[in-house]
C-alpha cells in the first residue's frame, strides 16, 4: 500500500491538496512505506510529510515526538523525600473516611494507573459516572480530571478526598488521621523541613510523587529518534496515517500526544441515563457541551477501557467510532432543549479508512505503550 504524500513548502493544507503561496493546486504524489521509514526515522521532524491539519488547529500546532521531563512548579519543587512521602500517602487508605480507599484503588500500577473498570467503585461501593483517568505523564497536563476543572495538579489532589461518591472524606478530618499517625512525623521534617502535617503538605507531596509517573521510552520514540528498523512496515503506514488521513494529530499532538484542550467528540450521551455535559459545566458554553480533555494516547494499550465513561472495551471500537464519523444520534423520544444540544467539534468528519488502514492505525497507537515499572506499595507508618 502506499500513502499520500505531502510536499513540504510553504502553503496552506486543503484536504489532499497543498495550496501554496501563489495560488497553484498541487497534488500530492505517494510515498512507498520504505520512503515513510526513511523520513520519519531520520531524526529530523522537519523532513517529515506535513500533517492533515484542520484550520483551527494549526496555530499553535506542535508536532508529535519524544517526551521529555515534566517541570515542577517553583511554588513545589522537587525532592526525593517529598516524592517519597507523597507516595505513600498516594497508597494511605486512612485518607478515606472508610479508611479503606486510597489513591491507589482507582489508579494502581498493576492496570496502567487506572483500574481497569467502566467507571469506578468508591466509598460504599457508590459507583461514579466517568472512567477513573491514568496517571502516566499526569504532569504534562495544563488542567485536570475530564471536565478540566482543577488547575493545578495540587488542587486535584484533594478532589477525589472529598468527593461523597469516592473517599467521602473532609479535609480537616484527613489531616486528623495523618497527623495521628507518629510514624509520619519524621517523613514531613524530611520534606519540608519540620513536622507539620498540613492539608497543603499533603497535597504538595501528592503532586510531587504523581508527576514522577512519566512513561518509558516508547518504540515510537525509538524509531523517531533513528533506529529505523524497531518498527513493523504496517505501524509504519499507521504513524503516517495518524499524522494525514485519519487526523488523528489535530487532537492528538504534541510529544504528550494531546492537545491540552476539550472537545466534544459525539459522547455527551443527550438524553440518556450517562448523559455528561463535561467541560460545560465550568464554562457553561453551549460549544462546550459534552467537551471533555483530550487524553493522552501514550500507553494508550494498557489503559482500557476508553473514553470519559469507559464505554469502549477495546482500542478497535475507538478506531471504528472515530472512523464513522463520531456520529452522536439522540433518541427521537427525547425532547431536545435547544440551548442544550451538544454541538460536535467542527474538526470530526467520516475518514473512509479501509480496514487495512483500520489495523494499521491501530498497530501504530500499540507502538506508544511502554514495559513500565510496577512498584511495589510502600511500607504505610503505623501499620507495619
Amino acid at each position: 500500500m502506499t500513502f499520500s504524500r505531502i510536499i513540504l513548502f510553504s502553503g496552506l493544507l486543503a484536504g489532499g491538496v497543498l495550496i501554496g503561496a501563489a495560488g497553484i493546486d498541487h497534488t500530492a504524489p505517494h510515498y512507498t512505506t520504505d520512503e515513510l521509514r526513511q523520513l520519519y526515522s531520520s531524526g529530523d521532524p522537519g523532513k517529515w510529510p506535513a500533517p492533515d491539519l484542520d484550520s483551527a488547529t494549526r496555530a499553535g500546532f506542535t508536532d508529535i515526538g519524544r517526551l521529555g521531563k515534566p517541570v515542577y512548579p517553583d511554588y513545589n519543587p522537587y525532592s526525593k523525600e517529598k516524592e517519597v512521602l507523597g507516595k505513600t500517602l498516594f497508597y494511605d487508605p486512612r485518607m478515606s473516611q472508610s479508611m479503606q480507599i486510597s489513591c491507589a484503588s482507582c489508579h494502581d500500577p498493576e492496570l496502567g494507573w487506572g483500574d481497569g473498570r467502566r467507571v469506578s467503585y468508591g466509598h460504599n461501593r457508590q459507583t461514579g459516572k466517568r472512567n477513573a483517568m491514568t496517571l502516566f505523564n499526569v504532569g504534562f497536563y495544563k488542567r485536570f480530571f475530564w471536565d478540566g476543572r482543577a488547575a493545578t495538579l495540587e488542587a486535584q489532589s484533594v478532589f477525589p478526598v472529598q468527593d461523597k461518591v469516592e473517599m467521602a472524606q473532609t479535609l480537616a478530618q484527613m489531616e486528623t488521621n495523618i497527623k495521628a499517625v507518629p510514624a509520619y512525623a519524621a517523613m514531613f521534617k524530611a520534606a519540608y523541613g519540620d513536622d507539620a502535617v498540613t492539608v497543603e503538605r499533603i497535597q504538595y507531596a501528592i503532586a510531587t510523587f504523581e508527576r514522577s509517573i512519566v512513561s518509558n521510552t516508547s518504540r515510537f520514540d525509538k524509531f523517531v529518534s533513528g533506529n529505523s528498523t524497531i518498527l513493523t512496515d504496517e505501524e509504519v503506514q499507521g504513524l503516517h496515517l495518524f499524522r494525514t488521513k485519519a487526523r488523528c494529530i489535530n487532537c492528538h499532538n504534541t510529544p504528550l500526544f494531546s492537545d491540552n484542550q476539550f472537545h466534544n467528540d459525539g459522547q455527551a450521551l443527550y438524553g440518556s441515563k450517562m448523559e455528561d455535559f463535561g467541560h460545560y459545566h465550568l464554562t457553561k458554553k453551549q460549544e462546550d457541551i459534552g467537551a471533555f480533555r483530550t487524553p493522552s494516547l501514550r500507553e494508550v494499550g494498557q489503559t482500557g477501557p476508553w473514553m470519559h465513561h469507559g464505554n469502549f472495551p477495546t482500542l478497535r471500537d475507538v478506531v471504528e467510532y472515530y472512523n464513522l464519523g463520531n456520529p452522536s444520534p439522540i433518541q427521537k423520544s427525547v425532547v431536545v432543549d435547544e440551548t442544550k444540544r451538544p454541538i460536535p467539534s467542527p474538526i470530526l468528519r467520516k475518514l473512509n479508512l479501509d480496514k487495512e488502514e483500520l489495523q494499521s492505525l491501530e498497530a501504530f497507537l500499540k507502538t506508544l505503550t511502554t514495559q513500565v515499572r510496577k512498584p511495589a506499595p510502600p511500607a504505610l507508618p503505623g501499620m507495619e
